[in-house]
């Protein structure tokens, strides 16, 4: 896909079209990491996107014990050296 470079007030940027940012699962305001790797422009998406911000509403919930115990199996107890 072929696109161009354009002025966005004092910068420069590139018009992502809607296609690829539906195929990447990326919306308006999306955290992207950009890096160069081998003169190619790499735009990754951030991985686990508000996972933070999830994480301490559900310890503020106290909705955030473990569903399922330490539970031993024979490995463990029989041939796992502690």
């Amino acid at each position: 896909m072929k696109t161009n470079i354009i002025n966005i007030g004092n910068s420069q940027g590139i018009i992502l079209p809607s296609m690829i940012l539906r195929q990447m699962k990326l919306t308006f305001k999306s955290s992207v990491q950009i890096e160069i790797e081998n003169g190619t422009i790499m735009i990754k998406p951030e991985p686990r996107q508000g996972w933070a911000e999830a994480a301490k509403q559900m310890h503020e919930a106290k909705d955030d014990e473990l569903l399922l115990g330490d539970f031993p199996n024979d490995f463990d107890n029989d041939e796992w050296t502690w």
